[in-house]
């Protein structure tokens, strides 16, 4: 048990980690759904935020049932981050979370994201004018280090704690490694075990089974695991590592019906949220997640990926269940309760 601020958490929660153009309100409500215990934003321009940028501002939107939530923002320029502290309190979200983990080339070259890892003195600093500047209790997000020859976050770990923030979510790469090979969880375990460390500690990076939660969690002692890409198309992956948690049963995967039903959910909240033209177009990158695996789909994937019309992409989806459902062996229990 712990708690960051006021949350308080339960034993080994699941957290949903913040992705630029995934993580918008549509696709954390399905998550939540399926059992999340706590989801962050896409991480947000302070830059955008501070000169009303449309894009920046509307990722501030944030839902009393998606509760608790962290708004997460990056940047390099301490006034710049103390406006957009202020802005990201006025949204009234649990935490608020800095980002100084993104490797995209266009964030670090400004010295935000992981860029910062070059300049660990300017992370404390900035670190510590956001922690001083709001009202709402900060924690962190970040990588290994900048590369293999200049990992530090034992130090920064200890750094960061000291300055106040209240959690560290740890993803196990540097930043050269972008997202290739497989992330390294024995400095996030050897962390945790420091006897000065006592702000919770998360782990991310490659969790895609109950399974491997279980054993990350066994193993290296973590106070809670982040699931980013493994659950890009199945928030599903959050119910099945609690029902692994609780019964030690692997849950069947989901139906063509639940994907179905699922899809169709997330496009109505993008049509409600982000209006016919945008909702429409955002959701395309989605329909091969949610119906992968599934043999002599490609012409369905085609259509779903350059129709306009909302109405004419439920009737597809309405198609799919057709073509596809028929041939399931397995149907889950959720599914039988719901054909009753």
């Amino acid at each position: 048990m712990f708690k960051i601020g006021n949350v308080e958490f339960g034993e080994r929660p699941l957290f949903l980690a913040p992705m630029e153009d995934v993580s918008d309100p549509p696709f954390r409500a399905l998550c939540k759904k399926q059992g999340c215990d706590m989801m962050y934003t896409e991480f947000i321009s302070v830059e955008g935020l501070i000169r009303d940028a449309r894009k920046s501002v509307e990722k501030l939107d944030i839902y009393d049932d998606e509760r608790p939530i962290g708004i997460q923002i990056f940047g390099a320029e301490l006034d710049s981050m103390r406006r957009a502290a202020e802005i990201v309190e006025e949204a009234q979200p649990e935490v608020l979370d800095i980002n100084f983990g993104c490797p995209v080339k266009k964030v670090v070259c400004k010295m935000a994201g992981a860029g910062i890892l070059q300049d660990i003195d300017k992370m404390v600093k900035l670190t510590d004018y956001i922690v001083k500047s709001t009202k709402l209790p900060v924690t962190v997000k970040t990588r290994l280090g900048w590369d293999d020859h200049t990992i530090k976050i034992e130090e920064v770990a200890e750094r960061l704690q000291d300055v106040g923030i209240k959690g560290l979510a740890i993803h196990g790469r540097t930043r050269k490694q972008m997202y290739k090979g497989e992330a390294d969880w024995t400095l996030i375990g050897k962390i945790k075990e420091n006897p000065r460390i006592h702000i919770p500690i998360l782990g991310n990076g490659d969790i895609n089974s109950p399974e491997m939660a279980a054993e990350y969690f066994e193993k290296y002692k973590v106070d809670g695991i982040m699931i980013g890409r493994a659950a890009i198309g199945n928030p599903w992956i959050f119910r099945e590592i609690k029902h692994y948690f609780k019964t030690g049963e692997i849950l069947p995967p989901p139906t063509t019906f639940e994907r179905v039903e699922v899809v169709k959910e997330h496009l109505e909240r993008s049509l409600d949220w982000k209006g016919e033209k945008l909702g429409v177009v955002e959701m395309r990158r989605h329909y091969g997640q949610y119906f992968r695996g599934i043999p002599h789909f490609k012409p369905y994937r085609q259509v779903l990926v350059t129709e306009n019309d909302p109405t004419v992409l439920f009737e597809i989806l309405d198609k799919i269940l057709d073509r596809f459902a028929e041939t399931e062996a397995i149907v889950s229990p959720l599914v039988l309760s719901k054909l009753k």
